[in-house]
């Protein structure tokens, strides 16, 4: 790595070799930031292995649902209403032992989909537009949540999902979730 140094910024330039492994090719540093705290940060970056090759079959398309397959149980999928339910195991927990956050957004764009699917025709393609979450409470390690998720409205150009998580001994809610889905192609007004 080579250091370039202007009035506000260090530009650090990537030699070849890291250059084929990363995928940026330049960092603005500021002048302010001391060099151990960009050195500490730089090495996390390396020690988690930011530069490291995904494997092939990480880059397939919507890799990330195999994650999830086989923690969604289905409750009952009705028009319009899907629940489900899933456990908190430790693959998907935080360093506070709660589910984590990514985990929950992941879950809520799988059910959500499958919410709009139950009053979309299969031919209609959606894309997600919005998806917004608010974490109210953790779900604790294995502990069981339930995920209820429901059609708030659907038109000819848009479906718009409401979905709350719920832990289900206690009924304390842990997430509430709204998604807005786009159909494709977009009726001309």
């Amino acid at each position: 790595m080579a250091n370039t140094k202007n009035s506000s910024t260090t530009t650090t330039t990537v030699s070849p070799e890291e250059k084929a492994s990363s995928s940026s090719i330049a960092a603005a540093v500021s002048k302010a930031l001391p060099s151990q705290y960009v050195h500490e940060v730089e090495s996390f970056f390396i020690r988690k292995g930011i530069s490291s090759p995904l494997a092939e079959n990480h880059k397939s398309l919507d890799f990330y649902s195999h994650l999830f397959r086989h923690l969604l149980k289905v409750n009952h999928v009705y028009n319009g209403r899907v629940s489900c339910f899933f456990s908190v195991l430790p693959a998907f927990i935080n360093i506070f032992n709660g589910l984590h956050g990514g985990v929950t957004g992941a879950i809520a764009e799988r059910v959500a989909i499958a919410c709009a699917r139950t009053v979309l025709a299969e031919d209609k393609e959606l894309f997600l537009g919005e998806l917004s979450m608010s974490y109210l409470s953790a779900a604790p390690l294995n502990e069981v949540c339930v995920a209820d998720v429901s059609i708030v409205s659907s038109g000819r150009n848009l479906t718009v999902v409401a979905m709350e998580f719920k832990i289900k001994n206690t009924g304390k809610v842990v997430c509430t979730a709204r998604a807005t889905f786009y159909h494709m192609p977009i009726a001309k007004l």
